[in-house]
């Protein structure tokens, strides 16, 4: 028969154990069906499941004996704790895999691209294909030259340039200017180009002297003027296509152009109106030196680079709008450095210039071969009788006074002796010596036996 069960003694409850260190969320209210109910486990995986870490490790003695019931309970329950529900780690531990897969492989490709960094570097195969222009400019290392082959794409590193040329001397030496490569060079085919003359492209050399007409040698030889020199430095040929700009085109850009916008100085623009032909309005404007001509520039462009830089070269010599020569114009100053340029080599230029300003101002006609000649392009300082009966302004053995333009590019040092000439009372000069030397005299006298001195050792014919 069964007992009533308000007739047996009341049980001890056993007293629950905390479960998690989660604190638990009370439900807002019951469900209607018992399997709606979710465990906190469950439904706050996700939110929670951090705190799955510490289930491996002992947790620090809380009042609790082994079985989870405190220590000081006068009798041990009689009912087992109901087992934990263990968490839900496989998506946690398949996430771990796969971030240590993926550091280990971002670890990889980091020491791959630092070793690329420190130890390698990107090189192309070959000798190259296509063109490509690059521009040296003055102090450039040889780093700084594989950068710019490397943008433009001639190589692949500036890296395997440097490294190609690290024991070539001549890479080391190379001049500002522009060079015609190819296109995906390996960093030594670059080196071995770009050393090589062939590569130098835009090269412009005017030696104290020229005239901007040719010139023709006792031989027969032509030697070059500055409209020649132009037209040959703006040649190259890029991608098939010559860059080659003729001689008839810088004459006529010069002819038709404004001369202050090519830049040249303010006090010439008015006086080099007076040239025999407006193509030779800039003679003696344009400064001897080493210019670069870019392949590929159009005439104006050609022309004002190269005025401009005269311009500062001019005045960098000491000829200014302010500083000229004794009672000249800047111009007139010019004119005259030009014609000690074309008469007299360079230890004789003070005393050459001595002499036409004493001449000028004696009002004695300067007498100079050298002015006839221009307009009969030769470079010979001697003339014909019949030569110097021509009549011209250029013809200053029928003419006083200076000539209307410069007869040819006057050197910096024919600039500085034009400004300062070396005092004197020289009134006379004649070339008595082979190796280019003259002799001076103060009266007609001395210059007579000056002369006479001369054809003894052969130096006049």
């Amino acid at each position: 028969m069964p007992r009533d069960p308000r007739n047996q003694p009341p049980r001890r409850q056993p007293v629950e154990q905390p479960t998690e260190v989660i604190p638990t969320v009370p439900a807002a209210h019951e469900p209607e069906h018992p399997d709606e109910q979710q465990p906190i486990d469950g439904l706050f995986e996700d939110e929670y499941d951090e705190y799955g870490e510490y289930e491996d490790y002992d947790e620090e003695y809380d009042g609790y004996d082994e079985d989870g019931y405190p220590e000081d309970a006068a009798e041990p329950p009689v009912e087992e704790p109901p087992a934990k529900k263990p968490r839900k780690r496989k998506r946690k531990r398949a996430i771990g895999w796969i971030a240590a897969v993926l550091v280990l492989v971002l670890l990889s490709g980091g020491a791959y691209f630092g070793y690329q960094k420190i130890f390698g570097y990107a090189d192309f195969d070959g000798s190259g294909e296509g063109d490509a222009l690059v521009q040296v400019e003055q102090g450039d290392t040889t780093s700084a030259i594989g950068a710019k082959l490397t943008d433009a794409g001639v190589v692949a590193s500036s890296r395997a340039f440097v490294k190609a040329g690290a024991e070539n001397t001549a890479l080391s030496k190379i001049q500002q200017g522009y060079y015609l490569l190819r296109q995906h060079m390996s960093g030594e085919e670059a080196v071995d180009l770009i050393t090589s003359p062939a590569a130098r492209v835009g090269r412009l050399e005017i030696r104290p002297y020229t005239q901007f007409d040719d010139i023709t040698q006792p031989d027969g030889k032509v030697t070059p003027g500055v409209y020649s020199l132009m037209s040959k430095a703006s040649c190259a040929t890029l991608n098939g296509k010559s860059t080659c700009i003729p001689v008839d085109q810088l004459r006529k850009t010069v002819a038709d152009a404004d001369l202050k916008a090519l830049g040249a100085p303010e006090w010439a623009v008015a006086d080099a109106g007076k040239a025999l032909s407006k193509d030779k309005r800039l003679e003696g404007l344009i400064a001897a030196g080493v210019y670069d001509v870019k392949p590929g520039w159009s005439a104006t462009e050609l022309i004002t680079d190269l005025v401009k830089q005269s311009a500062d070269t001019i005045q960098a010599s000491g000829l200014t709008a302010q500083n000229t020569g004794p009672g000249k114009s800047p111009y007139e100053t010019l004119i005259i450095a030009s014609l000690i340029e074309r008469e007299a080599i360079k230890p004789d230029f003070g005393k050459i210039s001595r002499v036409i300003y004493n001449r000028l101002s004696q009002k004695i006609r300067l007498q100079l071969d050298s002015t006839v000649n221009y307009v009969l392009d030769r470079p010979t300082l001697l003339t014909k009788p019949e030569d110097r009966a021509k009549a011209g302004p250029y013809n200053t053995y029928a003419n006083y006074g200076l000539p209307p333009t410069p007869i040819a590019v006057p050197s910096i040092d024919a600039i500085k002796a034009a400004v300062s000439p070396t005092p004197g009372d020289w009134a006379y000069f004649v070339k008595c010596e082979k190796d280019g030397h003259s002799c001076f005299a103060v009266t007609n006298d001395q210059h007579n036996a000056n002369r006479q001195l001369a054809e003894q050792r052969g130096v006049l014919k």
